[in-house]
């Protein structure tokens, strides 16, 4: 059902508001634009029969809707929760609270790395959910009939899922490790594209200071383009041609035109002197206020045994503790623990993290725990 009126609307939001929690998921387009475009908006709840929102075609007040996000009475359950909140924080300045999010709770209950829903939802309720329309352009009205029937299976199984998986986290007294991971989740600095911290994710050969000024200043002022323009970023320019114009420097018009990935247009004109303006600034800017990004240096030779041995640890612990270890710690974190560096930092040495994996590693550097090939498996022996 595609709710139509204001009243409707607002009898749904009512029904739902008294129930303990609601599935939702969300379909959106933005392979054209730097904002994800929302096309529907999926909702159910465990006595409320699925619906869904159309703000293509609908002009509605979402008051309702957002008082509902914000109510902590009901817990919203999504699948992979991180773009449909970044959706409601662009659209409404909203982050939807309680959150409970199934991809991260399969995460904590052997399912793996990242397993897709549709696998989910065979595992834990047999049903099969077809996937042939989920690269669909959800702007086109109007929906035909397998379109919003597969929007609304995604819901009307997320209620299942969530029941199933509750019952596993609750016999193992892992409801919490969930909340934990989805309350970081709802910090707004998560949806906030800072132009000014753009340049940390291009990856450039270089750390010379200079260089990464420039760096940053390019980053910057395509991210407010593509932001005043709601277009891809990739469309203005590409991460590989900010690299090379910090790495080239050029001064002077002719410069440009040695820079293979740099578009033609931008290569002379206007948009070429835009960008030679740019570069000159950020050269002659105050030095002190240049960032710094130390290129990694390579563990040490005598350390990567210590690595070795941490990594099998990791998937011993997470396989007896059917956790995924990606959910427990990463390489760099691996990394970063046998260099000994900013230890507070590590989120395996808190938490229930500590009692899967920490307390272990730690264990293992001070020499109490080893390992040892036993009938064909590596296993750990204990001091």
């Amino acid at each position: 059902m595609i709710i139509e009126s204001q009243d409707q609307l607002n009898d749904i939001c009512t029904a739902l508001a008294k129930n303990p929690y609601l599935a939702i998921d969300t379909e959106f387009l933005r392979d054209k634009t730097y904002y994800p475009k929302l096309c529907l908006v999926q909702l159910a709840g465990p006595d409320v029969e699925a619906c869904a929102l159309d703000p293509v075609e609908t002009d509605l007040d979402w008051t309702p809707f957002y008082d509902l996000m914000a109510n902590e009475k009901v817990i919203k359950v999504f699948h992979a929760a991180r773009q449909d909140l970044e959706i409601f924080f662009n659209e409404a300045g909203v982050l939807p609270t309680p959150i409970f999010d199934t991809q991260i709770a399969a995460m904590v209950t052997g399912f793996g790395d990242q397993v897709a829903y549709n696998a989910l939802v065979k595992e834990l309720t047999g049903h099969h959910l077809e996937k042939n329309a989920q690269f669909t352009d959800w702007a086109h009205r109007p929906l035909s009939k397998k379109q919003m029937t597969y929007a609304l299976n995604d819901v009307i199984y997320l209620c299942e899922v969530y029941e199933k998986i509750k019952e596993k986290l609750d016999k193992h007294d892992r409801a919490h490790w969930v909340y934990e991971e989805t309350a970081e989740l709802t910090d707004p600095a998560l949806y906030e594209n800072d132009p000014d911290k753009a340049w940390e994710r291009v990856k450039v050969r270089s750390d010379k200071p200079e260089i990464l000024m420039i760096l940053k200043t390019l980053a910057a002022w395509r991210e407010r383009e593509a932001q005043r323009r709601n277009i891809p970023k990739g469309r203005i320019l590409k991460d590989e041609t900010l690299a090379d114009l910090a790495l080239y420097k050029p001064s002077k018009p002719g410069s440009l035109k040695r820079i293979r990935s740099l578009p033609g247009d931008m290569r002379s004109g206007k948009r070429g002197e835009e960008i030679l303006k740019l570069v000159k600034q950020a050269r002659e800017s105050d030095p002190t206020t240049w960032p710094n990004r130390p290129y990694p240096v390579p563990l040490p030779r005598h350390l990567q045994p210590a690595l070795e041995m941490l990594k099998m640890l990791l998937k011993i612990n997470c396989a007896e503790n059917e956790v995924a270890p990606k959910i427990v710690a990463s390489a760099a974190d691996l990394d970063q623990f046998v260099r000994g560096d900013n230890m507070n930092s590590l989120h395996f040495l808190k938490g229930w993290r500590y009692d899967v994996f920490g307390k272990d590693a730690q264990d293992m550097v001070k020499g109490k725990i080893g390992l040892k090939l036993e009938r064909g498996q590596i296993v750990k022996i204990k001091d």
